[in-house]
């Protein structure tokens, strides 16, 4: 059985959670989520608690059980708390701001580089070198951050560009060689 899936989701007050078949809808403060999930799990919700269960012990049902669990679980932490990815910006004259909705990033080409967050997604910038990406879906937030990040992924050798909050970048050192030598 998997430790993951066979943990009951608890629904908090103010939300409610409509199973279609395979589609799952989960409604609360900060807004709706609906999404098709993997037809052979059984979603059931009873007493205050959703219950993924597997129709079998084949390999394919074992792997999906604790995926949909955790999918539906994320669902209700969206619907109630939302999800959150802070990006910093590392390297001189690298900036960001935002322009009404869409963020602007200042990182060194010849031109700036705009990002207008997908419905849903909000962006702020409470500082230059701080980007929070918030919403109520944590695929897509991480999706954005992520696509964010790629526009000038950290170097390891001055640690420049867009890293997430938190993250490590393991540093190289630059050239051995000295000067003068011969």
């Amino acid at each position: 059985m998997s430790r993951i899936g066979r943990m009951p989701i608890a629904i908090p007050a103010g939300v409610t959670v409509k199973v279609d078949g395979n589609v799952v809808s989960v409604k609360g403060p900060k807004g709706e989520l609906s999404r098709a999930l993997p037809q052979d799990m059984i979603i059931e919700v009873a007493d205050g608690n959703i219950h993924i269960k597997r129709p079998s012990e084949e390999k394919q049902h074992r792997s999906l059980h604790g995926l949909t669990r955790t999918l539906v679980a994320n669902m209700v932490t969206g619907v109630t708390q939302g999800f959150s990815r802070t990006l910093e910006i590392a390297g001189v004259g690298y900036r960001a701001s935002k322009a009404g909705t869409k963020l602007n990033l200042t990182l060194g080409f010849s031109h700036p580089v705009e990002v207008e967050p997908p419905k849903g997604i909000t962006i702020d910038v409470p500082a230059p070198t701080k980007v929070v990406v918030s919403g109520i879906d944590k695929e897509a937030v991480g999706a954005l951050a992520a696509q964010i990040r790629s526009y000038r992924e950290p170097e390891p050798y001055k640690g420049k560009g867009i890293k997430y909050e938190g993250e490590r970048i393991r540093r190289k050192a630059g050239k051995a060689g000295g000067k003068g030598k011969k």
